[in-house]
């Protein structure tokens, strides 16, 4: 399994902005496109004392599957137009991991 780990940072006036945009627009694009080994992805939100962080982690079978979702250059990240607006700074290239364990808890 592979993680895609990837950060992006607001003002406090753009983070909930940039929020909507990655619900309502991002996620669901990548969803439409039902790449293959695309297992899920995470957005994360952390208040600091002079912005906004915000980490996506994507969740793949492979590093294939990466591939599948942005091609040969697939540590190049994914930011629609409409988010690069309202971030500050963000990254321009992914990290990807090497999932060695993770573990489903019981409910």
């Amino acid at each position: 399994m592979i993680c895609r780990l990837w950060r992006g940072w607001t003002t406090r006036e753009n983070a909930d902005a940039y929020e909507r945009i990655v619900r309502e627009q991002v996620i669901p694009g990548i969803e439409a496109r039902r790449i293959p080994g695309f297992q899920s992805i995470d957005l994360i939100r952390r208040e600091r004392e002079d912005d906004v962080e915000f980490m996506t982690l994507m969740w793949f079978d492979t590093l294939a599957s990466v591939q599948a979702f942005m091609g040969e250059d697939y540590e190049r990240a994914h930011v629609p137009a409409a988010a690069q607006v309202v971030l500050s700074d963000f990254d321009k290239r992914s990290a990807h991991f090497e999932v060695l364990d993770r573990r489903q808890q019981p409910h």
